[in-house]
């Protein structure tokens, strides 16, 4: 088997269909096979995805859902020696495995190539923001994770263990990237498109609220975890800015504690404590050029913040452990 293309999904009935479509095109006059790795879907997507010609596996009790349980369930399965790997709301570039397959026959020390993620739903500011920023999914070149996914080589991810971590709800990119650069592999982001991405339509606060609530923003606490049991800890926070932006808000809360304590003894104690409240959203706003990006950011930042000390003291599982699944279509 040349490619195991492997579909994440959670609830994707309305898209699953045509990303399934997307693959076969993609896959025509390969050697390959499509797996559906599915994290309990409580709507059509299984049902839709039965009608075609694809692996469809999904977990079991006790495992959970989490953005790593569905690429390392599909790995399971799969029998590639390349794996693609993208979401259940992603329609895959039919001109990109053949391109891929070739960068990675000709480097032999590049674990994964992948290329740009176009989003198409820009009504919601997380997704903007995604677009604007210099976010890894936007760049090109030698990169230190493949978001958004890519085509991987077998052979390194077996070397480094396991695809990706059961236990985390976020990051899970990041942690196989560095897993695999430690190991002396390299990741490529190619100046063409892969997949085009549609994502979620809803508010983006409710989009924040519901991401707390399945503890996606949890990833970053969940990967800290991980660094400080793998001897990864100091690699972690050396390289993910993130971590440093989270301690910074951190700072920020006790500052903002700090003047509104202080007003009840001097009226500037409130003041500066307004001026405080307030400084971040309007830099952000002028960096971002927009008050409503500016704000939706400072905001985001608290979610985070809170979310992470949730996720380093949260319960844990090997990573490598077998996710508990069943086979609903072979």
């Amino acid at each position: 088997m040349k490619i195991s293309v492997i579909l994440k999904t959670l609830n994707e009935e309305k898209r699953i269909g045509a990303a399934i479509e997307s693959v076969m095109t993609a896959l025509a006059g390969l050697e390959g096979e499509i797996i559906v790795a599915d994290s309990g879907s409580r709507d059509r997507t299984v049902e839709i995805a039965s009608g075609y010609p694809v692996i469809i596996a999904q977990i079991q009790a006790p495992a959970k859902p989490s953005c790593g349980v569905g690429p390392q369930l599909g790995f399971q399965y799969s029998k590639g020696e390349f794996i693609c790997l993208m979401d259940g709301d992603m329609l895959l570039d039919a001109a990109f495995l053949p391109a891929a397959l070739d960068y990675l026959r000709e480097n032999l020390k590049v674990a994964g190539v992948s290329g740009h993620v176009n989003e198409v739903n820009l009504d919601n500011l997380e997704f903007t923001r995604r677009v604007q920023r210099n976010a890894p999914e936007n760049r090109s070149g030698v990169l230190d994770r493949l978001n958004g996914g890519g085509l991987y080589r077998r052979a390194a991810i077996e070397e480094v263990g396991y695809f990706s971590d059961r236990n985390l709800h976020g990051y899970e990119e990041f942690d196989l990237g560095q897993r695999l650069r430690m190991r002396g592999w390299t990741l490529y982001r190619m100046d063409r498109r892969f997949v085009d991405h549609f994502g979620h339509s809803i508010n983006s606060y409710v989009l924040l609220t519901r991401r707390w609530s399945s503890k996606y923003l949890r990833g970053v606490g969940e990967l800290l975890r991980a660094g400080s049991e793998q001897s990864r800890f100091k690699a972690l926070t050396d390289e993910l800015s993130e971590i440093r932006l989270w301690f910074g808000v951190y700072l920020w809360w006790v500052i903002l504690l700090g003047c509104l304590i202080a007003g009840f003894y001097n009226v500037w104690g409130f003041v500066v404590f307004l001026a405080a409240l307030l400084l971040p959203v309007v830099l952000m706003s002028i960096k971002q050029k927009s008050l409503s990006l500016g704000f939706y950011a400072v905001v985001a930042w608290c979610f985070h913040a809170a979310a992470l000390p949730l996720g380093f003291f949260g319960a844990r599982q090997p990573p490598d452990k077998w996710i508990e699944s069943r086979l609903l279509k072979s």
